[in-house]
């Protein structure tokens, strides 16, 4: 085969090959923002460096955000504190004769398990209601005590209490032995009530401690919780608390490690986190100077004087090729449903069309050779 004719056959084949559509595995950083370059974008793209990070990290959260939010610890009383619902025995005793009280056989006489009205009293002979509830035990103990002086000058009273509904908590899910616990003080915190029921899991993920009081919830991730003692906070009747797993993700896809929904493994995740855990960018298809973060924005958050997106689509994109690119991106936070990819170098692309043409070659070498 003489020059001319190789040489033909080189452009028709390297002609052919780039007429096709070659297989890979993920979209050039060219063909991802050709839409942003249109007379009419649909998608704005911000080149993100350290010099704009500031305002960006500004614009509004997006994606499945849970409510980070804590309450601190407060003191309580170390006593318990008498709730509708609960029951109390009274234990009465009274050494005077004919007394109306005791029998002459027996200097004192028990009262078991007085429950406690809604309205906040219990009922005891020749007194009627003595109202008891917010005392602590010691308190209701004197108040009884008190009202009984009348008819029982010289009487002395015991009282113990057993705690009903209204004076506990619920530890639903993320621990050894979930239950209701009773409050045994007004300064039991959350972590004594975790250590009641067992600890938390180790299996979950990321665990996040949750607390519903009343209609609000707070949310905390674990590891936050154990760091200080500020926020062991104190519990109060009828919270409850649960521990699950944080299940805030994002979407990894190109040219990286893996491909797939990836959970946060902590509160915040930064973009060169989010590669880390990505697997890396991939040494012979990723392009690192074309790594984007796309996101949606809520059309109110849209805003034309750069507080917010000027569109609710738009792509974020990283140079990682330069100091500045990297540092930006160890900045940058992802956030919930963000998809990152990484997309594939121009070489690749380049290098498969040589390699089909080598073997093509290679292919013809062999046929002349057999016929010769």
């Amino acid at each position: 085969m003489n020059y001319r004719t190789r040489f033909g056959a080189f452009c028709a084949v390297l002609l052919f090959v780039a007429a096709c559509s070659l297989p890979r595995g993920a979209a050039l950083q060219s063909e991802v923002l050709q839409e942003a370059r249109s007379d009419t974008p649909t998608i704005q793209v911000v080149a993100v460096t350290r010099a704009n990070m500031p305002a960006v990290s500004r614009w509004p959260t997006t994606g499945n955000h849970r409510n980070f939010r804590w309450l601190n610890a407060t003191g309580g009383s170390s006593s318990s504190v008498i709730q509708a619902g609960d029951k109390v025995d009274v234990v009465i005793w009274d050494s005077q004769e004919n007394s109306l009280l005791t029998s002459t056989s027996e200097k004192a006489t028990t009262i078991s398990g007085v429950e406690v009205g809604p309205n906040g009293a219990i009922f005891l002979p020749y007194v009627n209601e003595v109202f008891v509830r917010g005392l602590t035990p010691a308190s209701a103990r004197a108040r009884i005590q008190s009202q009984l002086e009348s008819i029982a000058p010289s009487a002395q009273v015991q009282l113990s209490l057993v705690q009903g509904l209204e004076n506990s908590v619920d530890l639903v899910a993320g621990v050894a032995s979930p239950g209701n616990f009773p409050l045994p003080s007004r300064n039991y915190s959350i972590m004594s009530l975790l250590a009641a029921g067992g600890g938390v899991s180790p299996s979950l993920r990321n665990p996040v401690v949750r607390l519903n009081r009343g209609g609000a919830s707070y949310e905390i991730p674990a590891a936050d919780l154990y760091e200080s003692g500020a926020r062991n906070t104190t519990l109060q009747p009828r919270d409850t608390v649960v521990v699950e797993e944080d299940d805030r993700s994002f979407i990894a896809l190109g040219a990286s490690g893996t491909e797939d929904l990836i959970y946060f493994p902590k509160q915040h995740v930064t973009a060169l986190e989010a590669i880390s855990l990505m697997g890396g960018l991939s040494d012979s298809r990723a392009d690192p100077k074309g790594v984007l973060v796309l996101r949606e924005y809520d059309h109110r958050h849209v805003r034309l004087d750069g507080s917010g997106p000027n569109l609710p689509q738009v792509i974020f994109a990283f140079d990682l090729t330069s100091a500045d690119g990297l540092f930006a991106a160890k900045q940058f936070q992802i956030n919930p449903d963000d998809t990152v990819l990484a997309t594939e170098s121009p070489v690749t692309k380049a290098q498969t069309i040589f390699g089909l043409v080598g073997s093509t070659f290679g292919l013809t070498r062999q046929v002349t050779a057999v016929s010769n």
